[in-house]
């Protein structure tokens, strides 16, 4: 199949065998199959870029996983992964080639795209980014008055504030800690406001990340941080506290950066792929380059194990291919995303916009609709947490979740034996949700027969168990490019295009033909009846405000 052709995966043979094998999977218990296969923790466990998956908790057995791969191979999806890595335009809709993979490519590795080696052109970013790393992190690049910065404040919002501010958090162990680094996207003005309110402007300096230099809630968010900025240091400050990530040198130069100070990247960089790219300055800034190096490393080692590895044994397609089994035959809508790492704390925001945004499409390739589920909905929070929360219902709940475990061995700062009752914590999650509590073994600890009903735990919730050594920038990197793979996987079996995201765009226009009408009572309202109203009610609200704020932040 060519790699932008779009088959209907529902008309394939492997489809049918799956529903047939999904219609006897609904009668079978995980304990059973464990029960069957004393080897299945083994059996169904990948490595790859030094990641364990352990699969053998998913509702699958060697007959679903072989249907799958079947899926795979008549859908296409090997033949599309290498369309990808040649820097072919799979990206239909935008006709553009998805290059995120060049983004973190060894320098000696070329690619040669439209008469262009890309991965030069990303190493001469890069070797720019580190330079001015390394400049603020060694107190060499100064304010306007002289002195050092101290703070970093990214200006962004989706993948140019999520992927930033996810893989702060993931890494701030080995961040600078005489820096403080801030994430403000919301264009609620308390964002930009919270941020700024006990920081010293001299000390500060912004990265303002858009592409177009144009995104509304991104400059509306950089022209009040210039205004904060101004009204302490003067016009003459801006170039020494503000630098850009983006490839509009016009606007940057009308803001008042020195376009020197811009760093660029490229149409084939999708906003939730782009971390890698100078998108992460403010990661570089953080953890260093040597640091930033070994998450490209770790994001470049899953790249390679998923575009050679064998399909029985890699890691990013059977994640993929396990995904659609969930969403499309066992009828699983929502998959929870559980780290037991308080560092990762973001993380499942980061893979909301990966997955929802990638495959929350209803039309195919061929502009066909589809006629089978597409993208789950993703979640999650940090273990412990989580199970004081909404564990409940992950047990005993009627709606079956599927669950992803992240866990790491050693933890970055040891105390006690907290690590483990940590690690007790995922692995007992994991099981329970697997194997739960028949009526017996309630009854057999002396449970009243009137509470029986109440313990029992059903058992049969799928779950994935992702481990690594030690959460670090290679680990990172490896994970996430799982998930990115994982995300292609499911795009390219159900035929839809992963890389574009106009669900987004009606709105945002249409955002920005409201705010007139917001600011003016006496304009004809050309609206429906709703939106019509709401707007009355805002401005009569609005009106009745205490006092008018101040027109910057002070």
């Amino acid at each position: 199949m060519n790699s932008s052709e779009s088959a209907n995966p529902a008309d394939t043979a492997s489809w049918r065998e799956l529903t047939n094998l999904a219609g006897a999977m609904r009668e079978r218990l995980l304990r059973d199959l464990f029960a069957e296969d004393p080897q299945r923790a083994s059996t169904l466990s990948r490595t790859g870029a030094g990641l364990l998956v352990d699969f053998s908790k998913q509702r699958i057995t060697a007959d679903v996983l072989a249907a799958l791969l079947g899926l795979a191979e008549e859908q296409g999806v090997l033949a599309r992964r290498q369309a990808m890595f040649d820097g072919e335009h799979i990206n239909v809709t935008e006709d553009r080639a998805v290059m995120h993979t060049a983004l973190r490519r060894p320098r000696d590795m070329a690619l040669v795209v439209d008469g262009r080696d890309v991965v030069a052109d990303v190493h001469g970013v890069l070797d720019r980014m580190a330079v001015f790393a390394h400049a603020v992190r060694d107190g060499s690049w100064t304010g306007a008055t002289g002195r050092r910065i101290r703070n970093v404040i990214n200006i962004g919002i989706g993948g140019s504030d999520l992927g930033p501010a996810m893989a702060y958090d993931a890494l701030r162990f080995y961040s600078d800690r005489s820096l403080c680094f801030r994430f403000v996207s919301n264009i609620d003005p308390t964002d930009i406001t919270e941020a700024l309110r006990d920081l010293e402007p001299a000390e500060t300096l912004f990265i303002i990340a858009s592409k177009t230099f144009g995104t509304q809630e991104t400059l509306t968010n950089a022209r009040a941080a210039r205004d904060w900025l101004v009204s302490a240091l003067g016009e003459a400050a801006v170039p020494r506290h503000c630098v850009a990530v983006s490839t509009n040198a016009e606007r940057v130069a009308a803001f008042g950066i020195d376009t020197d100070n811009m760093f660029g990247f490229w149409d084939w960089v999708g906003g939730r792929y782009s971390m890698e790219s100078a998108i992460g300055l403010s990661t570089m800034v953080a953890i260093g380059p040597e640091g930033f190096s070994d998450l490209l490393a770790g994001f470049h080692a899953m790249d390679e194990h998923f575009r050679v590895t064998p399909p029985e044994a890699n890691i990013p397609l059977l994640m993929g291919l396990i995904a659609v089994w969930n969403r499309d035959f066992l009828d699983i809508p929502t998959t929870a995303v559980l780290p037991y790492a308080q560092f990762l704390s973001r993380f499942p925001a980061y893979l909301q916009q990966l997955t929802m945004e990638s495959n929350g499409k209803s039309v195919r390739l061929d502009g066909a609709r589809v006629d089978y589920n597409t993208g789950a909905i993703y979640w999650g929070e940090p273990g412990t947490n989580g199970q004081h929360s909404f564990y409940q219902l992950l047990h005993q709940g009627t709606q079956v979740v599927a669950c992803d475990f992240i866990l790491f061995a050693q933890a970055l700062e040891p105390v006690f034996d907290m690590q483990d009752m940590l690690a007790a914590n995922a692995l007992a999650q994991a099981a329970v949700l697997a194997f739960g509590r028949t009526a017996d073994e309630v009854r057999a600890d002396g449970t009243p027969d009137a509470l029986v009903p109440h313990k029992v735990m059903p058992g049969n919730r799928p779950s994935t168990f992702i481990m690594a050594a030690r959460l670090e920038p290679h680990a990172l990197g490896a994970m996430i490019a799982a998930y990115e793979h994982s995300v292609f996987v499911q795009g390219a079996v159900w035929g839809i295009d992963s890389f574009d995201q106009w669900g987004v765009e009606l709105g945002k226009s249409m955002a920005e033909a409201i705010v007139p009408d917001l600011q003016d009572p006496d304009r004809v309202l050309d609206r429906d009846s709703s939106t019509a109203a709401l707007i009355r009610m805002y401005q009569a609200l609005h009106a009745t405000a205490p006092g008018a704020g101040p027109d910057h932040i002070g």
